[in-house]
């Protein structure tokens, strides 16, 4: 076991370089200039002189083998430098919104566990009858409905509600308060969006933990545990549910993943300044640094959520033995 942790440790570092290699060069293919941006917005779009001036500067102007391995160094040692557009540190930038996108994202992986697990579960047991049928309704519509058209319809079924109880219509809070400072005003503007999010999310993982569950209970030694005369709650909870968890582990920890960075627009109906809007943000003003910035923040996401999930294989499914 320890051998091999080791080794997926070791396997991380060129997977990280790989995805290094790829963000950088992949981003300097695109069409468009920052400097050619900043020039435009203040009438030197046409001066050469300028535009040189500036991507000096911003350095730029050096070979990419030299921005290569400054990007990759800077990476190593949590400096990634300055914005091109804002010239703030891009530490401190992602630094403000990470904490929120994380908390959201961690919300929204507990509402969506808390949800799927139990449903899927019943629905499993009770295939084919009226529960399982309104179990899979349910989970169907949370897969067709877009989590940032649940929100606007929260917001709205909120101001409603607030306007007839109080007299004064509910507004989400404009600005991110830490929840170690007011946990009530952080909950406030946070469980909504975990909540609308979390639906969708726990509708996909309702499905996958059904699927799974229904493929384990037809299992020879699921089987032969009925035979025996073991209790079914026992069969469910000790043999049957813990092996149809890996795929189930799989979907959360991708999903959890993704919400780090694939919020852009809840986050706008919410009033979120999230990383989902500094991604969008960044592209739109050629802000290269940033961009690849947030890329690779979360392509280690991924990677750590990755290994994580092998990690907790191991602990679901005994049968499992690493060489």
């Amino acid at each position: 076991m320890y051998k091999y942790i080791l080794k997926r440790i070791l396997l991380m570092i060129p997977t990280i370089v790989g995805a290094a290699v790829i963000v950088f060069f992949l981003l300097r293919a695109i069409p468009g200039d920052v400097c050619e941006l900043r020039m435009a917005g203040s009438g030197l779009y046409a001066d050469p002189e300028a535009i040189k001036i500036c991507q000096q500067n911003l350095g730029i102007d050096q070979p990419l083998y030299i921005q290569f391995f400054d990007f990759v160094w800077g990476f190593m040692t949590f400096d990634l430098g300055e914005s091109m557009w804002t010239g703030k540190s891009i530490t401190e930038e992602i630094g403000l919104r990470f904490e929120l996108s994380l908390q959201v994202a961690i919300m929204a992986t507990l509402t969506a566990t808390v949800i799927a697990i139990p449903l899927g579960t019943i629905s499993a047991i009770k295939q084919d009858t009226w529960v399982d049928y309104v179990v899979r309704i349910f989970s169907i519509a949370g897969i067709a409905m877009p989590s940032f058209w649940l929100g606007i319809l929260i917001i709205l079924g909120l101001l409603i509600a607030t306007q007839k109880v109080t007299g004064t219509p509910w507004m989400p809070p404009i600005e991110y308060t830490p929840i170690w400072v007011d946990p009530f005003a952080n909950l406030s503007q946070l469980v909504w969006p975990a909540m609308a999010t979390g639906y969708r999310y726990s509708a996909v993982a309702t499905r996958m933990t059904r699927s799974a569950l229904l493929e384990v209970l037809r299992e020879d030694y699921v089987r032969t545990a009925r035979a025996k005369g073991l209790f079914e709650k026992l069969i469910i909870n000790r043999h049957a549910l813990k092996n149809a968890m890996l795929p189930v582990t799989t979907v959360i920890g991708l999903e959890f993943a993704f919400l780090m960075g694939g919020l852009v627009v809840t986050e706008q109906v919410f009033n979120l300044n999230g990383l989902g809007k500094l991604f969008v943000e960044s592209v739109l003003n050629s802000d290269y640094t940033v961009t690849q910035s947030l890329v690779m923040l979360v392509a280690v996401v991924f990677i750590l959520t990755n290994f994580v999930i092998d990690i907790l294989y191991a602990w679901l499914d005994p049968r499992i033995r690493y060489a």
